[in-house]
This record gives structure tokens, C-alpha cells and sequence, in this order.
């Protein structure tokens, strides 16, 4: 079983920056292909971003590209999405996810149904 704790979420505004992290539990997190997706109000959620255990390979939805970047440090069990050039449409509340059984080169990776834990949650408002 793998816990995931979001944290440094907040508000922000527009052309800010922003890092979130999520911390995970257990000695096999290095194994896990971890993703970030975010939840807009009234909309569905929606993938960011996603990463291999060993950082090698990543991710990125059109839309956020350019602008995010994944990264991980296996050693403090924790990914990172900073989050720069912010803008209102990226408020959301972002969601960090495991997949604890897939290669990644075999992982579809945007998809919901790939991974396994997820995180509670924290709200990212961009605005002035």
C-alpha cells in the first residue's frame, strides 16, 4: 500500500510560480511511475504530468508544457511539480498518483485507470 500527502498549494497570481510537492510512503518508491493530474471546478480531471521511478523519462500535457516540470528525488521519497508562468486556467486542484505495477515505457501514462494511489489533493488558485 502506498500513502501520497500533497502539500504547497495556494494562491497565487497570474506570470507566478509555484512548486508542489508529494511525499509517499514506503522503501519502493523509486519502482513507481508518478503522475500529476489537476481537477478544475466543473471540469474533469485532467492529466499534467508523469514521470518514471529512476527521473528519466517524463511527460507533459500540451497544455501545460513549457510552463511545469516533474522531477523526483527517490532518496526523500517525494515528486515535484513546479509550476511557472501560472495562469487562471491552471487553478485546479492538483492530484499526485503512483502506479506501482506498469513499465513505463508500457504505461499510458495520462490516463486516470494507470494509476493505483493517489493523493488527497491541494488547491492551487491563480489569480489577481
Amino acid at each position: 500500500q502506498v500513502q501520497l500527502v500533497e502539500s504547497g498549494g495556494g494562491l497565487v497570481q497570474p506570470g507566478g510560480s509555484l512548486r508542489l510537492s508529494c511525499a509517499a510512503s514506503g522503501r519502493t518508491f523509486r519502482n513507481y511511475a508518478m503522475g500529476w493530474f489537476r481537477q478544475a471546478p466543473g471540469k474533469e480531471r485532467e492529466f499534467a504530468a508523469a514521470i518514471s521511478g529512476n527521473g528519466g523519462n517524463s511527460h507533459y500535457a500540451e497544455s501545460v508544457k513549457g510552463r511545469f516540470t516533474i522531477s523526483r528525488d527517490n532518496a526523500k521519497n517525494t515528486v515535484y511539480l513546479q509550476m511557472n508562468s501560472l495562469k487562471p486556467e491552471d487553478t485546479a486542484v492538483y492530484y499526485c498518483a503512483a502506479n506501482s505495477n506498469t513499465v513505463y515505457s508500457n504505461l499510458c501514462y495520462g490516463a486516470e485507470y494507470s494509476y493505483d494511489y493517489w493523493g488527497q489533493g491541494t488547491q492551487v488558485t491563480v489569480s489577481s
